[in-house]
């Protein structure tokens, strides 16, 4: 390589690594907290004069705009300017005369200190607080609107609306984008993959006119990429994860199968939100539980107010938080409505505490908007639910379709009609356009992907986005914003890139989609019980018996599926830990297996139990078969080398006692016509989705968080998180200029790249830039590309042109 192209890459490297760590510097610094010390400060020395209708001197602090807008003099302060701030004059002076405020002992100096670093840290605010309560007041109930008339054939309503919102504001259209920056930013939107090469050339040598249409419906059909993206989205909002805070001691349970399920099937939004909230099954109630944690905690850590906060932050868009500990002055909730939306999940009675202390009184179970209906605070806590369940998603609740259109908005476009998307109590940029999103999301059957394509298929999400800094004062749409890549879609095109994916997935899920028609695996397992049903005899009633075996492995498992069933009612325990429960057998259980096996020996037990009144037959069914990551497959079926014992051991907190010594071989027991329908109906399908599952790409959000994803921006979901900061990071910058995990990848992804039959080095470097930018090299590109690589290509020279390609800003940002 010519020493020149070495020295440029350095020079780049430098650069990036430079600009990088200069972009973060701000996150080495604590932020002031707003809320609990700026606040009080201003209500301390300020408020008197200068909120509310309150005006001395011309001037106010009772939002952002008034503080900012000065006094009738003018200018008293600037964000993150200290040298020539006129309100820090005032309230540090020593002339009395002119000292703020006229009256008492003036500032601290902690206080001074305090209000001068808000001030250099550019004065944040929290978004919609004023000092006195703005009239507006979000409708509860859907709004019909009218659309203006179509602009140049515009018909898409947003394009109606956002057409008149633009004429209104004097605004210009941004322009169109291309046809290849078009394609990058949907499937990266829809899919959260980079479109490949081949489907980059396909879509640029399309003439029809609606391919760009045609493109966001293809996108949206495939549920598998889709429900694999979004799993990112809903697992932030619903702090779902597969590790963690609260999973080792039983404290917390995932959501994962249910939403993994949820997601690939397009369940409709309403349903999925009366499943979370009052969970048929144990699948789904993981998010109202929340996380019990361990040892004495603050009455706001309870589970009772998670349920409240959870609720209200993820369907409603609103911070119940403040609400949670004292009326809060930041909106219009009180203590006591916290606390009644929390007695809807408590088992017992719930005393309210404010600030941590008890006040006296006990919660009554309430809903938030009672002008929909009420809950019955004397039902059961299951009623309840079901109860609250109806309410969030009644007809006439426009609250929770406003929130969630809302939330796509933003994601799409880089910035909410309400924003930030957790402050629903604030005033749209425009109504009609939230309003239309949440009513057209109601009428087409709650579907998600109804809204994306509404948005994705407007002229407006065609035209160019804008790279802006994020800004807090008066806030005008001007058209889409570039939005950096997530963790997960970093992640997931470098695999892309590399061929570098795991093998093996943390999320417990079946991968795909299940097809019932599917038979490609045979039933081969036997139907056993133990002694009692010898020669045919039924076994008794309430008898519980223990079954195991042992599966021993050659390799690591890369995928996986057990089905079981037993009349009537099993646990299955895999290496001592309790995996899943029915009493249900007419429904069979499906079980994931490659997080639940390890390569050796496997302890495989079920405990089983015959139910009914007096003697009838009983029956356990199992089978399983597990690719392993030496491209053999494993299988195991109940049969006779399994035994049983009538002597379970006792367990606790999911896991299995000492195994008893008294174990006999089991009984071959006969099939019943009602046993072997349900399994044919199900068994097949369930088995091949398990062993397809493992024939796809793994992505970042089926696995656990690791060092470079946490720096990347990806949470680690003990809160709910509706947005990731847009920030680099001291750590991100770091990482991304030589941090191992990154540059392993890019090695060995250019080892494998350079395995492939290139006709030149231009052949690759055109094929690298489609995969990456998703458009050739201009001339310059080529040429410094192919300084750098020469006319046969290394693996080292190929991983710096990768890891220059991942640091541009065209490749880190959805544009």
């Amino acid at each position: 390589m010519d020493a020149n192209a070495i020295q440029r890459l350095l020079t780049v490297k430098f650069s990036t690594s430079l600009f990088l760590l200069t972009a973060s510097t701000s996150a080495l610094h604590a932020g002031v907290d707003f809320n609990h010390q700026i606040v009080p400060l201003l209500r301390k020395h300020c408020a008197e004069c200068h909120t509310g209708d309150k005006l001395k001197g011309g001037f106010s602090m009772n939002d952002r705009a008034a503080l900012l807008h000065g006094s009738e003099n003018g200018p008293v302060v600037e964000p993150g300017k200290t040298e020539k701030s006129l309100l820090l004059d005032v309230v540090t002076t020593s002339d009395e005369d002119l000292r703020m405020p006229p009256k008492g002992a003036g500032l601290s100096p902690a206080e001074a200190d305090l209000l001068k670093q808000w001030i250099a840290e550019g004065l944040p605010w929290e978004s919609g607080f004023a000092f006195k309560a703005p009239a507006y007041e979000p409708p509860l109930k859907p709004r019909s609107v009218t659309l203006p008339p179509a602009v140049e054939g515009r018909e898409n309503p947003v394009d109606r609306l956002i057409d008149a919102y633009f004429t209104q504001h004097k605004l210009h259209r941004p322009p169109r984008i291309d046809d290849s920056t078009f394609l990058r930013r949907a499937h990266l939107d829809l899919i959260g993959l980079l479109p490949t090469p081949e489907e980059v050339a396909a879509f640029t040598a399309d003439i029809t006119p609606d391919k760009r249409q045609r493109l966001v419906r293809n996108l949206l059909a495939r549920d598998v990429d889709y429900a694999e993206h979004w799993l990112t989205f809903w697992n932030d909002l619903l702090r779902n994860d597969y590790g963690g805070t609260g999973f080792i001691t039983g404290g917390r349970k995932q959501i994962s199968k249910w939403l993994y399920e949820s997601l690939v099937n397009n369940k409709p939004f309403d349903q999925f939100t009366r499943e979370l909230i009052a969970p048929p099954t144990d699948d789904s109630r993981g998010f109202i539980d929340g996380i019990k944690w361990r040892g004495t905690v603050s009455a706001g850590q309870t589970v009772e107010i998670q349920f409240a906060q959870s609720l209200g932050q993820s369907f409603l868009g609103i911070n119940l938080k403040c609400a949670s500990c004292h009326d809060s002055f930041i909106d219009r909730w009180k203590l006591d409505e916290a606390y009644g939306l929390a007695a809807i999940y408590a088992e017992s009675p719930l005393e309210i505490h404010r600030c941590d202390k008890p006040v006296g009184r006990t919660a009554t179970a309430s809903w938030l908007f009672p002008e929909l209906g009420q809950v019955d605070p004397k039902a059961p806590r299951p009623e309840r639910l079901t109860q609250l369940a109806a309410l969030m998603t009644h007809p006439e609740n426009g609250r929770v379709t406003r929130t969630i259109a809302n939330r796509l908005w933003h994601r799409l476009m880089g910035h909410g009609i309400v924003h930030p998307l957790d402050s629903m109590q604030s005033e749209p940029w425009n109504s009609d356009l939230l309003d239309f999103l949440a009513s057209d999301l109601q009428k087409n059957g709650y579907n998600l992907k109804h809204t994306l394509e509404r948005i994705a298929t407007s002229d407006l999400y065609q035209t160019r986005a804008e790279v802006v800094a994020e800004n807090t004062g008066d806030y005008l749409f001007k058209g889409p914003r570039a939005r950096r890549l997530t963790a997960e879609q970093f992640i997931d095109a470098v695999w892309q890139l590399t061929s570098t994916a795991p093998t093996k997935m943390d999320a417990p899920v079946f991968r795909g989609k299940l097809d019932p028609k599917a038979s490609d695996i045979p039933l081969t397992g036997q139907w056993i019980w133990g002694a009692s049903a010898a020669d045919g005899k039924a076994p008794p009633s309430d008898e519980t018996l223990l079954f195991r075996t042992t599966w021993t492995l050659d390799d690591s498992p890369a995928s996986g599926a057990a089905i079981l069933t037993c009349d009537n009612e099993c646990t299955l325990y895999i290496n001592g830990r309790k995996i899943i429960e029915s009493s249900d057998w007419t429904q069979l259980l499906a079980v994931p297996l490659h997080d639940k096996l390890q390569k050796g020996a496997n302890q495989i037990v079920v405990l089983a139990k015959n139910a009914g009144k007096g003697p009838n037959p009983a029956g356990l069914y199992f089978q399983a078969h597990a690719k392993l990551a030496n491209n053999t497959v494993a299988t195991l079926n109940s049969d006779t080398t399994w035994q049983f014992s009538p002597s379970p051991p006792a367990g606790k907190e999911g896991r299995l006692g000492a195994l008893p010594k008294n174990f006999a071989p089991v009984t071959p027991v006969k099939v019943l016509a009602a046993w072997n329908k349900a399994l044919q109906q199900q068994g097949p399908s369930l088995l091949s989705q398990g062993a397809a599952s493992g024939s796809r790409i793994v992505r970042a959000a089926l696995i656990k968080s690791d060092f470079l994803m946490r720096s990347l921006g990806r949470p680690n979901r003990d809160q709910i998180v509706s947005m990731r900061p847009n920030e680099v990071t001291t750590l991100e910058a770091l990482d991304l200029s030589n941090g191992q995990t990154l540059t392993s990848a890019l090695d060995q992804g250019a080892t494998n790249l350079l395995k492939r039959p290139w006709s030149s080095s231009t052949d690759l470097i055109h094929t690298l830039y489609l995969a990456t930018l998703s458009r050739p090299p201009n001339t310059t590109e080529l040429n410094a590309a192919l300084e750098l690589l020469t006319d046969k290509p290394s693996a080292p020279p190929t991983a710096d042109l990768l890891w220059a390609l991942l640091m541009q800003p065209e490749f880190q940002f959805v544009r």
